[in-house]
């Protein structure tokens, strides 16, 4: 089996709507630093590569219910700046929104890191499409929504040009003869874009990685061929392993047609195992969770503002075929009322099996708000054991899917006990992870070169579009 590479996608909280609901969950973000220490600790003894931080800048009372790991959440760069200090060897990856960012500080907050921690840090670099973090940085959002590709092209133009700001052996430090940099050593960003204009040097010497590992995501044709253009790892959502294999292959064309060698490209799809000892402990588990799952009809009088019309009876009625309207949402749905679902409608009902074990005619029949739930939580689930975990990353890396995944818990800090536990060590018996680091740094992590400074070879200009 091909290595892969393996992240955890920190959410402290959990990953999953409920998640946070489930007894013994983690739940009160004032205690996240004591998880985030202890989920680094244990990412670092399974070997995983990585530690992904994503990031929101607004907040409000709908989050609550629709993404409820987003109401409140560390700053990314200060998380990985204070993980960098209480771990060794895993790479720590932090979220930036390139949209209302400064570039000067965050080429200085990213190296400073990356030399802190020897070698680990990596930027995932991300365009923001949301009216409120606009409003919380004073900007108007049409004007920012408009240009914000044009951006973050500049962006990380002026992020790699500020790192090559010192060449790698600028400083003599030649105490005899009184000199400290080589001369010529230093070399000024001079950018002048139409969005970014940056100056420069910067005041951080050139990052032990030469530059920090870059992810970039969305699903946008825009978004993909930055991606290709640029990236280290392009992070993907995925339906199933042929839409990955689709996707990798997309890019990585895209990335030839570049100019750059496409094998560069990472591709790295999120997923969100569910494990048990067995896999009827890891269904009821599943289970468990949706029954959790609030939805409108929950509330007599109808949901509070800001929940998602998604999540609901109404919603499912077109996608099933059937009229629901004033339908108790745990009605079980038995064979005869399985039979009058239309095709999407049966593919909720084999989700939902496949998820919980409950079938129509079974011993426990799925129930409406099982298939809201299936319906609406798209995260890319695989509910089972470790081997069943193990399986399926094998089947997506041997299929040429995907370079390695992104892996979220849905229950902090059970589910990613479980995965580092009971996950890992097979994933490491199947040499999917390696009994040890084979590296010191994230690029080596990644089985990424380091690159040259820009001031040692020509820029390419076809690079970015």
């Amino acid at each position: 089996m091909t290595r892969l590479i393996i992240g955890a996608m920190v959410r402290p909280i959990g990953a999953y709507p409920s998640g946070w609901r489930y007894p013994g969950a983690h739940r009160d973000p004032r205690g996240d630093a004591a998880v985030l220490r202890r989920t680094a600790r244990l990412a670092e003894e399974a070997r995983l590569d990585y530690l992904f931080f994503g990031d929101w800048l607004a907040t409000g009372y709908d989050l609550e219910h629709q993404e409820p790991h987003l109401v409140a959440r560390v700053d990314p760069l200060s998380a990985i700046a204070h993980l960098a200090a209480v771990t060794e060897r895993i790479g720590l990856i932090a979220t930036v929104d390139s949209s209302y960012a400064d570039p000067y500080a965050v080429a200085r907050a990213t190296a400073s890191i990356d030399l802190l921690s020897g070698g680990r840090a990596g930027l995932n670099l991300v365009t923001s499409a949301d009216p409120r973090a606009a409003a919380n940085h004073g900007v108007d959002f049409e004007v920012a929504n408009a240009v914000r590709y044009e951006r973050a092209i500049e962006f990380e133009r002026v992020l790699r040009r500020l790192w090559d700001s010192f060449d790698d052996d600028a400083f003599v430090a030649d105490a005899s003869s009184g000199v400290l940099l080589a001369p010529g050593s230093l070399h000024p960003t001079d950018f002048r874009g139409r969005h970014l204009q940056v100056a420069g040097p910067l005041n951080v010497v050139r990052p032990v990685q030469g530059h920090l590992p870059i992810v970039r995501s969305g699903g946008s044709p825009r978004s993909q061929l930055i991606a290709a253009q640029s990236a280290d790892l392009a992070l993907v959502a995925a339906n199933d392993l042929a839409h990955a294999a689709s996707v990798r292959e997309e890019l990585r064309a895209l990335a030839f047609e570049a100019g750059r060698d496409d094998r560069t490209l990472k591709v790295v799809a999120p997923v969100l195992p569910i494990i048990g000892e067995t896999r009827e402990h890891a269904q009821q588990f599943a289970d468990e969770l949706s029954e959790l799952v609030q939805i409108a009809e929950d509330w007599p009088d109808g949901p509070p503002a800001g929940f998602p019309a998604t999540r609901s009876l109404a919603n499912l009625s077109p996608l099933v075929g059937v009229e629901l309207q004033g339908v108790s949402p745990d009605l079980a749905v038995t064979p005869q009322i399985a039979a009058q679902f239309g095709a999407t409608g049966q593919q909720l009902v084999e989700i939902v099996a496949e998820r919980t074990g409950r079938t129509p005619g079974g011993l426990r029949p799925p129930t409406l708000r099982h298939l809201v739930v299936a319906a609406t939580v798209n995260a890319p689930i695989i509910v089972g054991t470790a081997a069943d975990i193990a399986n399926e990353f094998e089947a997506w890396g041997d299929a040429g899917a995907v370079d390695g995944f992104n892996v979220l818990s849905a229950v902090q800090p059970t589910q990613f006990e479980a995965f580092t536990s009971l996950v890992a060590p097979e994933l490491r018996r199947r040499g999917v992870l390696p009994a040890a680091y084979e590296g010191e740094t994230l690029r080596e992590h990644l089985g990424l070169a380091r690159p040259e400074s820009s001031f040692a070879r020509p820029v390419y200009a076809g690079a970015f579009i």
